[in-house]
């Protein structure tokens, strides 16, 4: 858990050692593109994995993880454990031991209060945290010293790197964010979108959904880093074009989630400017089935929420008959090849939590057409079954992307052989995944009867991925449309089994509870519906040194020790 665990081979190592002999801000400026532009720089208000990632260049938690899963300290002296007495006997509580002098981008000190502040800020009934799952079975944080905080459970919590751990529980400052908690959150414009950091940047510019530009953070705790000046983070477009920046143009440095098809790599590599980046780790595409009914005859402040279930996906044989409808086998190889693999799981890694699912790989037209008939749905005159009057008819929506689009159309065919009648809708990334409660398009609203998407989690412990299912998670308006639960899923005995996870420390049972859990929303339920287990997958130019991709945090987790190739 040191720091110079962080290393990987000889070739990181020299990687590392030429960024840190530089000067801070020698290397001018690095440029990084995102199909999906930013739209915030604050987790807390975005499920978005762009902004999650950019986010992370300003905001840091006091530990994360490293590239092999390993928590490592960010703003702490050391990770806490029961042998140095950070972990108490009965794992009640943890005690974080800040790391002293450090200081925030506006040169205030960075204390215990910041830390307690993130928890009621993430933690306030009203506030609809979009990242609540990272303090499940919180009983109080409280501020021992102005370096000392302790976090005490309501359980013995074996797994306690949730909250403020990995990029997606970052600290806010209390003196930036004091005005902002609850209902206040989303209205806090500045303050989402030029945070004061502990990073190594902080923001100079904010563009929504188009660009952001930072500047080294002068008050940064390494003198000698980063190397880069500034940081420009440009958005939108999609990932061949971005791909193509990088691998071909050359005009950036830096392209994430560079997912297009196989041949399509081969073409742009032969460019010699850049190479890609590739490693599994959690990251898997599914298509999500809609719990409630999304229809926009319903009141505002009813539609897509508990107080309607859906029509038609509320009876699992449907839902059950749509993932049986579909070849993943036949999508990976398509969309993916070698950077892909089929699968039935929501948790394909790590191998102790993994289910090994293979019940869906196998497409079954003939029994969704079964299973639909038994439902009660029959055909029609045109092809499209009919039950009570209502058409089989579904809105399935994603982001805008090329691998995407191409999934969705022949999924659509694979659905209409079945008697299902598919209406496709495309939405660009940087408002699909962005965190605005007054947009229609999030994969939050959900004002769609499917969508599809790819999510990972932090670390190497499914626990806070799997909290995010629990009924009080669902977005809804109370909530600022925010909330990690988009399905609507509510279930007592999965809510049940969330909290006996949260107080089990041994790894078997950890392990068969995280399985459980996984095949209660996926091969049972078909509420969630996985396709393909996918590579983390970026480029970067042969100009830049020091990048180590890390499936298990954010891909810029040390974009603190990259530098220019001289």
């Amino acid at each position: 858990m040191k720091l110079k665990t962080l290393m990987m081979g000889a070739a990181a190592t020299i990687a590392l050692a030429s960024a840190a002999q530089a000067e801070r801000g020698s290397d001018g400026q690095v440029n990084i593109l995102y199909s999906q532009a930013v739209s915030t720089m604050n987790a807390y208000l975005s499920s978005g994995t762009k902004d999650v990632e950019v986010g992370s260049l300003v905001l840091e938690p006091l530990a994360g993880f490293d590239e092999k899963g390993n928590v490592i300290p960010r703003l702490v002296s050391e990770i806490p454990s029961i042998e140095n007495g950070g972990i108490s006997q009965d794992m009640t509580t943890i005690t974080w031991k800040i790391t002293p002098d450090l200081k925030w981008s506006d040169g205030t000190p960075f204390t215990a209060e910041d830390v307690k502040f993130t928890a009621d800020y993430c933690m306030h009934p009203e506030g609809g945290c979009a990242q609540l799952a990272r303090y499940e079975g919180i009983k109080s944080v409280e501020v021992v010293d102005p370096l000392t905080v302790r976090v005490t459970f309501n359980e013995p919590k074996p797994n306690p790197f949730m909250a403020f751990v990995g990029a997606t529980s970052p600290i806010l400052q209390k003196a930036q964010f004091a005005n902002c908690l609850g209902p206040a959150a989303s209205t806090c414009t500045d303050q989402n979108f030029r945070p004061i950091g502990t990073g190594p940047f902080r923001v100079t510019d904010f563009k929504t959904n188009d660009v952001v530009m930072l500047e080294a953070n002068p008050e940064y705790r390494d003198p000698a880093k980063p190397a880069f000046a500034t940081a420009m983070v440009k958005g939108g477009g999609d990932a061949t074009a971005a791909t193509r920046a990088v691998m071909e143009t050359g005009e950036f440095d830096y392209a994430w989630n560079t997912q297009v098809s196989p041949e399509v790599q081969e073409q742009m590599k032969a460019a010699g400017k850049g190479v890609f980046v590739s490693a599994y780790g959690t990251l898997v595409e599914r298509i999500e089935m809609n719990m409630t009914d999304p229809s926009p005859d319903l009141p505002p402040d009813e539609r897509a929420t508990a107080k309607h279930p859906h029509p038609i996906l509320s009876d699992p044989k449907v839902r059950a008959a749509l993932s049986m409808a579909i070849d993943r086998v036949a999508l990976n190889d398509i969309g993916y090849g070698d950077a892909g693999k089929a699968t039935c799981d929501l948790v394909p890694a790590p191998e102790q939590f993994a289910a090994n699912n293979t019940s869906c790989l196998t497409q079954d037209i003939e029994g969704a057409k079964t299973l639909l008939d038994e439902a009660g749905w029959t055909v029609g005159g045109n092809g499209i079954r009919e039950k009570d009057g209502r058409p089989l008819r579904l809105l399935f929506q994603s982001s805008v992307n090329p691998v995407r689009q191409e999934f969705q159309s022949i999924i659509k065919q694979w659905w209409s052989e079945i008697g299902v009648e598919t209406e496709l809708k495309t939405i660009d990334g940087s408002v699909f995944f962005g965190g605005d409660a007054g947009s229609p398009d999030t994969l939050q609203k959900f004002y769609a009867d499917v969508e599809m998407y790819a999510n990972n989690f932090d670390g190497t412990d499914p626990e806070p991925y799997l909290a995010q299912y629990t009924c009080d998670k669902a977005p809804r308006p109370e909530t600022q449309w925010q909330g990690e639960n988009v399905n609507r899923y509510c279930d007592p005995a999965y809510d049940a089994l969330v909290v006996e996870m949260g107080k089990t420390a041994d790894m078997a049972k950890r392990g068969e509870l995280a399985k459980k859990m996984n095949n209660m929303l996926t091969v049972e339920s078909n509420t969630v519906v996985p396709l393909i287990s996918r590579a983390r997958f970026s480029a970067h130019s042969n100009a830049l040194g020091g990048v180590v991709l890390n499936t298990w945090d954010t891909e810029l987790w040390n974009a603190s020790d990259w530098f220019r190739v001289k």
